[in-house]
């Protein structure tokens, strides 16, 4: 997995960043997104200072992972919660049927 240099252009700017072979499809994709946002942005808001545009959006891609997290991590609890009660009801039942057969 050895990282290839890749040039990318976004809002007018050129960067060269390494990224393996295999990835260079989603920093194509991460790019395009970016660039999007960066545009609706711009449109919604009137701001032109690019760093300023960079700068929200990275706060709002900051913000939605937070909110992701904060909502795999419940239903991650909810799952451990669930699986909690299965085990308590099957070992429950397990004793149901070791006194309800004979011995």
């Amino acid at each position: 997995m050895s990282a290839q240099p890749v040039e990318i252009q976004i809002f007018g700017r050129s960067l060269k960043i390494n990224c393996p072979l295999e990835k260079q499809e989603a920093l194509e994709k991460a790019k395009e997104d970016l660039e999007q946002r960066l545009q609706d942005l711009r449109e919604r808001t009137k701001v032109t200072n690019t760093e300023q545009l960079v700068f929200i959006v990275g706060l709002n891609l900051c913000a939605e992972l937070t909110q992701e997290k904060v909502k795999t991590d419940e239903e991650e609890r909810k799952k451990c919660d669930y699986i909690a009660k299965m085990e308590f009801r099957i070992t429950e039942l397990q004793k149901v049927i070791d006194r309800a057969l004979p011995k």
